[in-house]
């Protein structure tokens, strides 16, 4: 992930599908139709998003293998079934950039299991290996803490799986907590060249789906959703495979007064997980991911020794989070 891509030109054929009325069937049961009508949209509790973060980041370093990511994989597992979910670990042997084979885990939770009708929330929630953009390179072998890159996600989602718990919207939800994503290539790395080394939980998981045949409408894939003053601009593969979901994203975010977050202008291309759900899935997923004008393309502690908690700001997941259910609950 957060390895931007220049210069390259996508066309997508979009499928329509069920969201923000789009594509919506003309035969809508007068019944469904009053209870969603009436549903109301649950406030985000932003001190519990942060808490979930902060509890990540308290394990240490979430590097596949590592004691902290085996802590970390057992705190969520335990807090989304509290939650009321059907969690489940997916487990699937991976390729790292050099050849080195590891397992990693994909963390699945699932509420009103027997809804047909489905949404797919998304994170990574491992960290980076490598400091590799940090700029003192005695750091560059020491892994990342990653409060913003990775546990910013997922303390969102979490508090989003606590709140459906609670009251679920009219469609079932999917959420999937993603491994090994930010093991890619090292910038010091001099070996061969090898492409897609990055995002393996989520590619391991494009092409075997937790349920034979799953499918759902549309998918939101949140990454380094934390930061003060985030800008978060339109994802160009995001609007190539999924516009009506960018779109919907935006659009919400203005309603709700977020506008100065949700910035609407194209921004880059990004692989990053939402990538491969549509490349290889065939979800249409848009990415949520706070991108700047620095060199990088992203925050100056990207990938250093410096992505703590100072970089996580609680107006900015409220911002998020707040978004992600108002789209959850009206649509």
């Amino acid at each position: 992930m957060k390895k931007t891509v220049t210069g390259l030109f996508i066309v997508c054929l979009l499928c329509s599908c069920n969201f923000c009325g789009s594509g919506a069937t003309e035969t809508t049961d007068t019944a469904s139709a009053s209870v969603q009508e009436t549903l109301v949209v649950p406030t985000f509790d932003v001190d519990s998003a942060y808490r979930y973060t902060a509890e990540q980041v308290a394990f240490g370093a979430r590097v596949p293998e590592s004691v902290a990511h085996k802590r970390c994989a057992d705190y969520f597992v335990a807090q989304l079934t509290r939650f009321g979910a059907t969690t489940m670990v997916q487990e699937g042997l991976v390729e790292r950039y050099d050849g080195k084979l590891f397992t990693a885990k994909n963390i699945i939770a699932s509420f009103d299991t027997i809804n047909k009708r489905r949404v797919l929330l998304c994170a990574h929630w491992d960290t980076r290996p490598f400091s590799d953009n940090d700029p003192d390179e005695a750091n560059w072998n020491k892994p990342v803490l990653g409060a913003n890159d990775g546990a910013s996600g997922c303390g969102v989602l979490m508090e989003v799986a606590r709140i459906v718990g609670q009251q679920m919207p009219n469609i079932g939800i999917d959420i999937i907590l993603f491994d090994a994503e930010d093991s890619g290539k090292p910038q010091f790395y001099t070996g061969a060249i090898q492409e897609h080394t990055w995002c393996l939980g989520s590619q391991y998981w494009a092409r075997n789906p937790h349920k034979k045949n799953y499918r759902a409408e549309y998918g939101i894939l949140l990454d380094m959703v934390g930061a003060p003053k985030a800008t978060f601009y339109k994802e160009r593969f995001s609007v190539n495979y999924a516009a009506f979901v960018v779109d919907n994203i935006w659009k919400t975010a203005a309603q709700l007064g977020y506008d100065h977050y949700f910035i609407d202008k194209i921004g880059t291309y990004i692989i990053d997980d939402h990538y491969y759900i549509n490349e290889l899935a065939g979800i249409p997923m848009a990415d949520i991911i706070h991108t700047t004008s620095s060199e990088t393309g992203f925050a100056d502690y990207w990938h250093t020794q410096n992505d703590t908690m100072e970089n996580v700001d609680k107006e900015t997941l409220k911002a998020v989070g707040q978004t992600v259910l108002h789209i959850l609950y009206t649509n």
